[in-house]
């Protein structure tokens, strides 16, 4: 049987790279994009509209996939967004805004697929999170706490609808040579900021993280790899060794070894 896979935020990326990847390997894909009709995509992955700021469209995504295919095998929560900003000059209404487009909009959709794999008896969550939301980052705070708060619901989750034959996993990239540069939302650099130099100093090195960053095709073979396990973890990682080894260092070195090297490295 042919597995079926919505993936959100798939019209550019690490998802529209996962859905080519995945329709390579003869899984049916439907991916999202908030206006589908503005990219150049793989015909054959059949991209519908979904706003991830507008929770009550959900159930509408939902139902054109049923309506196709009938079942809904994995689910991809892909789609997000990226904020930097001194916390003290980030306005609330960003912040707010933020967490409902990582965090609210990944579980809107979450609530609308899990009575169809509850009747299926099976199916699969992939939540993207960031290997940043182990970790609160300076200037990224939102956005690690974004990320950390859909781990951690995730966790909850798993162990929640595990009974019905569902299972939950978090996958958490590094940094992916991707265009999230341009999606960001940037509090802006004021000159008279006390954080200016050390912000634009942090912007700098954040997208230069990104331009070097690994290739899309191998985030999407991660997901392929999880999505063919019998068996699966919890978390995943996907990223760079030195990524990956900032974790391994956060778990074993003191709060505040950890924390200078961390400000050591974005020169805070």
């Amino acid at each position: 049987m042919t597995k079926v896979v919505l993936i959100t935020g798939a019209s550019s990326g690490l998802g529209k790279a996962t859905a080519s990847y995945l329709l390579a390997n003869n899984y049916r894909v439907f991916g999202t994009s908030r206006d589908p009709h503005k990219y150049n995509y793989d015909k054959s992955i059949e991209l519908l509209t979904f706003d991830l700021n507008q929770p009550e469209t959900a159930q509408q995504l939902v139902d054109q996939v049923m309506h196709k295919t009938g079942r809904i095998d994995v689910l991809i929560n892909n789609a997000g967004a990226g904020i930097t900003g001194p916390i003290e000059e980030t306005d609330l209404k960003s912040m707010k805004y933020h967490f409902s487009t990582n965090l609210f909009g990944p579980l809107s959709l979450i609530q609308k697929v899990l009575p169809i794999m509850r009747e299926q008896k099976s199916g699969l969550i992939i939540n993207i999170t960031s290997i940043g939301g182990y970790m609160g980052l300076p200037f990224r705070g939102m956005y690690s706490a974004s990320k950390g708060a859909l781990g951690v619901t995730s966790e909850a989750l798993r162990m929640e609808v595990k009974r019905f034959g569902i299972d939950v996993v978090t996958l958490a990239p590094g940094d992916y040579a991707t265009d999230i540069p341009t999606r960001r939302i940037y509090s802006p650099l004021k000159k008279d900021s006390p954080y200016h130099a050390l912000y634009k100093h942090s912007l700098d090195t954040i997208d230069e993280h990104v331009y070097h960053g690994s290739r899309p095709l191998d985030f999407a073979r991660v997901v392929h790899k999880i999505i063919k396990l019998k068996k699966r973890k919890v978390h995943y990682l996907s990223g760079s060794f030195l990524q990956k080894l900032s974790l391994l260092l956060k778990s074993i070195l003191p709060d505040t070894l950890f924390e200078k090297i961390i400000m050591n490295h974005y020169k805070v």
